[in-house]
């Protein structure tokens, strides 16, 4: 197995720093994988369309001119609308939260994942720097410096490392996180602002 400049090979790293860890470790690296995943599922689900007013877009659709290559939640919002409204007059609100709710559903796709995740890898930290502390005060009672957990310096070293990595978990994910909230709720509003015109003025107010 190729070393890395230190010597240690990468793998032996990882498994060295699971190891250094404890049993909380693992428990972190699950999660590290379950976030990056719920924050993939959101990005594609928010994946970035046309900028364009919803009204506007629609407005074009209904002029005949060509979509776009580019595919995103407000088009397939737009394909549902032309797939049930099929005259000018104004559309019951009803008929609209039903056409929409697809859409609004495939917005909140990995929210309540992601949120959850970024909760939880703190607080595991926390707990492996419990356990790591537990340890460190359990050899301080037996007056044993070298243990086969580590002692004193393997108790300090676990509760360290796992705060570090709850942190290290958390901080990315809240931020890339927020982020995709933020873009999710202007999507949300382009498809209120869809539903509110077509049930004040209907498909006729839009091509007005």
């Amino acid at each position: 197995m190729t070393s890395g400049p230190t010597g240690v090979a990468p793998l032996d790293a990882v498994f060295g720093l699971f190891q250094a860890g404890g049993a909380v470790m693992p428990w972190l690296g699950l999660c590290t994988v379950l976030l990056w995943y719920a924050l993939g599922l959101r990005l594609l689900a928010l994946k970035p369309g046309s900028r364009m007013d919803p009204i506007r877009r629609l407005k074009l659709r209904l002029a005949g001119a060509e979509k776009k290559p580019t595919r995103d939640i407000v088009e397939g919002a737009l394909d549902a609308v032309l797939a049930r409204v099929r005259n000018d007059a104004p559309v019951p609100s009803t008929v609209m939260d039903e056409v929409l709710a697809p859409a609004h559903a495939e917005l909140r796709k990995g929210r309540v994942l992601v949120r959850s995740l970024v909760g939880i890898a703190p607080l595991a930290g926390l707990l492996g720097t419990v356990t790591g502390m537990i340890e460190t005060f359990r050899s301080l009672a037996e007056m044993a410096m070298f243990t086969q957990g580590g002692g004193i310096a393997g108790g300090i070293g676990e509760a360290l490392l796992t705060t570090q990595m709850g942190l290290a978990i958390a901080v990315p994910g809240l931020v890339v996180g927020r982020m995709l909230d933020h873009h999710e709720a202007r999507l949300h509003g382009d498809l209120d602002q869809l539903a509110d015109v077509l049930s004040r003025r209907g498909l006729r107010g839009v091509r007005a």
